[in-house]
């Protein structure tokens, strides 16, 4: 088994979509349309997807009151001081500094446009 992909409930979906799209590289894999806006995102290889859509029957989560180590979307990055301050530049919050962890990770957390934490991830040794 494989996992096919992570659900994000967003009020936007077409916005945080082509934010998504032109700030963090994914790529759309699928769009539908409707009262959903359905959105299934891929990373460069698209082995990863990310669904964004809005269902107004279900609660929208405050995903800017959440601390980012409740749920976060990491991105492995090679420049990460780069990475971080174009990200800022384009809308992201910073939430504290680069920091290295004693495995060697440079790890830092930022907050997209609309409150949900992304994480960039520089490892010493790549898990994947």
């Amino acid at each position: 088994m494989r996992i096919e992909h992570i659900a994000l409930q967003v009020n936007d979906p077409d916005a945080v979509a082509e934010w998504y799209v032109n700030h963090l590289s994914m790529t759309v894999v699928r769009h539908v349309g409707g009262s959903s806006r359905t959105w299934f995102l891929g990373d460069d290889n698209t082995c990863t997807l990310i669904e964004i859509y809005h269902n107004p029957a279900a609660p929208l989560p405050d995903y800017a009151a959440m601390d980012p180590l409740l749920l976060h979307i990491a991105f492995r990055v090679d420049d990460m001081a780069g990475t971080r301050a174009r990200l800022i530049e384009a809308g992201c919050t910073p939430v504290g500094e680069i920091t290295l962890t004693p495995a060697g990770d440079q790890l830092c957390m930022l907050r997209d446009p609309w409150g949900l934490a992304i994480q960039l991830a520089r490892r010493a040794v790549p898990l994947v």
